[in-house]
């Protein structure tokens, strides 16, 4: 790179100076162009983003991507990440959807969290729901507020955290709990430093039986002494007892409810049955995908 493109970029303190850097060190200009901006950024008195998307050097997305890492909060371009595109709060960090979602991550900091708890159970009554799509989501905006967040796949029937999240296991819960692996099955997610994955692992004849040993509240403590969050993604209420077991431990629970779709009996069911499983029923969301 030309040296004084270089130093004009690092050297001056302001803000502008640092989008100018990021976008070179992302590849989004090249030489030429840093210098060109550069000079409309000092002519114009203009801001270094700005005078990069008045020249049409940049788009949006690229500016919003730079921003993003100025100011510590992750999210990443479709095409750029194996992750799900469902994964709103990854993608569209600034859409109403992921607005909703931080709303809901305040009050679950202000009602749950705050109270000196580290564990909450995210349950959907059916398989449909969205409960494991909701926690995938839910785990991404609470690592961009920069807590050490770990979205733990209990279902163990079905789990689906590994394919949203683009990720290939080898081991995972039902192998920790069955004594076969340790916690380096615990994944990183890329792109999102504050954000791990402990997945299901491999798929065990026994569920119900493997999430009710007395293991799993031993593995429930470690988490929970490693990271600030840890939301656990339970199996549906109707596939059996796991989740009422899962629940139990983690003391907590958020029900998840799909629009048009869940009936409002087999929530108040679910509710009434965690509640007698020691779980305190934090709160409910409603989906609508």
């Amino acid at each position: 790179m030309n040296s004084s493109v270089l130093s004009a970029l690092h050297s001056d303190p302001g803000r502008d100076a640092s989008m100018g850097t990021l976008l070179v060190d992302a590849g989004k200009l090249s030489v030429d162009d840093a210098e060109r901006v550069l000079r409309t950024h000092l002519d114009l008195g203009i801001r270094f983003g700005e005078a990069a998307l008045r020249l049409g050097l940049v788009s949006e997305d690229d500016i919003q991507q730079a921003l993003a890492r100025q100011f510590a909060y992750p999210y990443v371009q479709k095409g750029q990440a194996r992750l799900s595109p469902r994964l709103v709060a990854a993608y569209e960090p600034f859409s109403p959807q992921v607005e909703a979602l931080r709303a809901i991550r305040s009050q679950l900091v202000l009602r749950w969290f705050a109270r000196g708890r580290r564990a909450l159970a995210i349950a959907g009554a059916d398989p449909d729901d969205g409960a494991s799509l909701f926690a995938a989501n839910l785990a991404l905006v609470f690592s961009q507020l920069g807590e050490q967040t770990l979205l733990v796949d209990a279902n163990l029937r079905a789990p689906r955290q590994h394919e949203l999240f683009g990720l290939r296991p080898r081991q995972g819960l039902s192998d920790l709990l069955a004594g076969r692996a340790d916690l380096d099955a615990i994944l990183r997610v890329p792109s999102f430093a504050d954000l791990s994955v402990l997945p299901a692992g491999t798929m065990p004849p026994n569920p119900q039986e493997l999430l009710a040993r007395p293991a799993f509240r031993t593995l429930s403590a470690q988490l929970e002494s490693r990271h600030d969050v840890v939301l656990v993604d339970l199996p549906p209420f109707t596939a059996g007892a796991d989740a009422l077991a899962v629940a139990g431990r983690a003391g907590g629970v958020l029900l998840v409810a799909c629009k048009h779709r869940t009936r409002i009996a087999d929530v108040a069911r679910m509710a009434g049955q965690m509640a007698d499983a020691g779980a305190e029923v934090v709160g409910s969301v409603v989906m609508e995908f």
